[in-house]
């Protein structure tokens, strides 16, 4: 149910039971029509609204803009290794330089010297900074990465995803995504 949606397609925040959303980066959002359809199925709890109804002959509904799921998703332990969850642990930035332009990974210990595609060996890098280490030991080509890469938990990719909202944030969703925020007196 995890539809690609659009600004104006009235996205819906999609919460855990526990309130927590089941994801930060990206932001876990349904359609609205898959959220009115996980109503009706009676999987959901509607949170907050939009102010917009869609109608039908029989019936109206106020679009839902946060709910929360009726059964609890254990969350995984450990994160799955993939370029996406890479770059979250990088933040979105060059291991090299800092740039966050053109990125691609980086085997720290190349492949044909024996490195392996793991999480302690793979680093965000831009296209220029890979091209210019090419296949050579970070001794070799006199470049290191500004961190040592690591497998990160859970709690890590969901403060880095934090650190880069998604583009559109309805004000209804804020008093569930950002708990470690100030509070407004």
């Amino acid at each position: 149910m995890n539809a690609h949606v659009s600004q104006g397609g009235w996205p819906v925040l999609v919460l855990n039971a526990d309130f927590r959303p089941l994801s930060y980066y990206p932001l876990s959002l349904w359609s609205w029509q898959d959220a009115i359809k996980a109503v009706f199925l009676d999987r959901v709890n509607i949170v907050e609204y939009y102010d917009r109804a869609v109608r039908s002959p029989s019936f109206e509904i106020q679009l839902p803009s946060v709910v929360s799921l009726k059964s609890f998703v254990k969350p995984t332990t450990h994160p799955a290794f993939t370029r996406f969850n890479v770059f979250l642990r990088d933040r979105f930035s060059c291991q090299y330089c800092l740039s966050a332009d053109d990125l691609t990974f980086d085997h720290i210990i190349p492949r044909s010297k024996g490195g392996q595609t793991t999480w302690e060996n793979v680093v965000a890098a831009c296209s220029p900074c890979n091209l210019r280490k090419g296949n050579l030991t970070p001794q070799q080509a006199r470049m290191f990465p500004k961190q040592t890469p690591f497998a990160p938990t859970v709690h890590q990719l969901h403060r880095n995803g934090r650190l880069f909202p998604p583009n559109y944030l309805h004000e209804s969703w804020l008093d569930y995504l950002y708990w470690d925020t100030e509070l407004d007196p």
